[in-house]
């Protein structure tokens, strides 16, 4: 009987040796395997996640010392937003699934990038010089019987260097339930552009804040979309609209240059482009008026993201990469009715301006502007798909001005002009 228990007692042991044995493999070629972890981006979410189908009866407990990096493990990931560059020396501390109380412990490193936003330096302009402006701005607020949302912001360049806002914009409620919303880009070699843009915004905006001329727009309108008119009393209807639109971009133009020779300044100081709608709900639908000069675009889209508009002739292409301006004489020759659009919907989901700045680094390319999907994944990125995670929320807009703000400090390499974005929604 005792031989029997011993050679029994000999084989348990046996089996607990090779048992162990085969845990201690599997923990050392765990240890042995070469992790390398993606790098991270300071601010930037992060994730990672370890693959263990080779490991499966291993179990990652716990990583001590990703405690100072901002992120957090849990189920083989690593994630959240690490806060400062570093190298970080981790300890990954794990256990044989047949063993759990002997913890062993393999070192991993994590680097994480500097947030290039943090090597731009964020200097103030100077609030004593001649037409100052504040770095941004932002609107909230009412568009017909739609609402209304802009941000203008500094762009890092103009902040590296202590300088101005170029861009602008003006949003006006005007009589018989008109409205405008107008947005400007001084130019970045004009000496004077930030009040060359703000002059453009703010003029348009007081030439149409008349009863008299918005009832001559209104009078024309409605021969054009009367459908008892005549052919011939529709085109005179729609002429007489585009020579009152004509009419106001003079008005910038002239206002410009007086504000030049009170300053001792020329044109080429207060370079500035410009766009405007003008829009109003009539019972057969939105009549939308638009104006463009230079290289910032109008776009409708409708209601079912089915078909997007660009209401302006924008000043790309052919003019290799340069631009025009209101302040220039030459936009006012025979092509300058082709600047005029009169649109009108039964409905639209959105109405978008913007400058330069959002427009290069978001759309790249003029012909990406009426491409449905761009604007998909340009509203996909307003709502939070973004490498900052930050959301502009058109539903519970209560700080609608402030999250779009907040959004337009997007990074994009080697775009860090000032970014200006309205949207009528």
């Amino acid at each position: 009987m005792m031989g029997k228990f011993f050679r029994k007692s000999g084989n348990g042991s046996k089996s607990k040796t090779m048992e162990q044995a085969l845990i201690y493999k599997e923990k050392e070629e765990f240890k042995d395997v070469h992790w390398v972890l993606k790098n991270a981006s300071a601010k930037q979410f992060y994730e990672f996640r370890f693959d263990m189908e080779d490991f499966p009866n291993i179990s990652i407990q716990h990583i001590s010392g990703l405690e100072e990096t901002g992120l957090a493990f849990d189920n083989n990931t690593i994630s959240g937003t690490p806060v400062t560059n570093n190298m970080y020396d981790l300890d990954v501390q794990f256990c044989h699934i047949h063993d759990q109380n002997l913890m062993e412990t393999k070192k991993i490193q994590l680097f994480v990038n500097a947030d290039p936003k943090d090597l731009w330096k964020n200097i103030p302009s100077d609030k004593n010089a001649a037409f100052y402006k504040s770095e941004e701005h932002s609107f909230k607020g009412s568009f017909s019987d739609k609402k209304m949302v802009v941000a203008s912001k500094r762009g890092r360049s103009h902040a590296h260097e202590g300088q101005f806002r170029e861009d602008d914009f003006a949003v006006r409620m005007l009589p018989a339930d008109w409205n405008i919303v107008a947005v400007s880009d001084g130019a970045g070699s004009a000496s004077a552009a930030r009040e060359g843009s703000r002059l453009a915004v703010v003029t348009v905006s007081d030439f149409f804040n008349s009863q008299e001329i918005l009832d001559q727009i209104e009078h024309n309108v409605n021969i054009l979309y009367n459908r008892q008119s005549s052919a011939e009393e529709q085109r005179e209807a729609q002429q007489n609209v585009i020579n009152i639109l004509s009419q106001s971009v003079l008005y910038v133009h002239h206002t410009l240059e007086k504000t030049a020779s009170e300053n001792a300044l020329s044109m080429n100081d207060l370079h500035a482009t410009l766009i405007f709608t003008l829009l109003k709900k009539f019972s057969f639908g939105y009549i939308i008026l638009s104006f463009g000069v230079g290289d910032c675009p109008i776009n409708l889209i409708n209601s079912d993201f089915s078909d997007v508009q660009l209401l302006n002739r924008m000043d790309v292409g052919e003019f290799g990469g340069g631009t025009r301006f209101i302040t220039m004489k030459e936009i006012f020759d025979d092509t300058m009715f082709s600047r005029f659009r009169i649109t009108c919907v039964e409905n639209f989901s959105y109405l978008v301006l913007m400058t330069d700045g959002i427009y290069d680094p978001k759309f790249t390319t003029e012909n990406k502007l009426e491409d449905t999907d761009r604007w998909k994944l340009f509203f996909e990125d307003l709502a939070g798909n973004n490498d900052d995670r930050t959301k502009v929320d058109f539903i519970n807009d209560e700080k609608i001005d402030e999250e779009l703000l907040g959004w337009s400090d997007f990074w994009s390499r080697g775009n860090h002009d000032d970014r200006t974005l309205a949207i009528i929604y």
